[in-house]
């Protein structure tokens, strides 16, 4: 499974990570309503940290952000339900084929993956803000006086381009 594929079905929702019921049932090569009957069923297993359906607008935002998102695939009135990295590793307990085992092993090693990315750059991010915040008025400065001479060229060259008025002398 291709961690570029798992990584775009990972959106950021309520400060954490998280994956759709339906992306879910597809990589598990299940229907949707096979994934949320089995979590029905287990639902002691499923505490809110772990799963929770998305508001109308949580659902309206996300959809118009996903592509594939298709009234075939899920219809928009029927809003999904999220799961969190921990929901995700409980499905592992509940679905037992080797595709959900494999897929199941692939989300966390990508789970792994995106936190270890957010950890080691996060020095250089907030290094990069300090840089920013310290040298902003500095190129702020720059950044005028750049458009104030490209203004004052443009002004000089449309000047030069127009035509004198006045009598002409033969």
């Amino acid at each position: 499974m291709a961690i570029i594929t798992l990584q775009s079905k990972i959106y950021e929702l309520r400060g954490q990570k998280i994956m759709l019921d339906f992306d879910l049932a597809e990589l598990y090569e299940i229907e949707t309503r096979v994934l949320n009957q089995a979590v029905k069923r287990n639902y002691k297993r499923f505490p809110i940290d772990f799963m929770f359906q998305l508001t109308e607008n949580e659902w309206l935002n996300i959809s118009s952000q996903i592509v594939t998102t298709s009234s075939s695939k899920r219809p928009k009135k029927a809003i999904p339900y999220a799961f969190t990295e921990q929901g995700v590793a409980m499905l592992s307990g509940i679905l037992n084929s080797d595709v959900a085992i494999n897929v199941n092993i692939a989300i966390m090693r990508t789970f792994v993956l995106i936190r270890k990315h957010a950890i080691e750059h996060k020095d250089f991010n907030d290094k990069l803000n300090i840089l920013e915040t310290k040298y902003d008025k500095k190129f702020g400065d720059i950044y005028e006086a750049l458009n104030y001479l490209l203004q004052k060229e443009e002004t000089d060259k449309t000047q030069k381009d127009r035509k004198q008025i006045g009598f002409k002398k033969q």
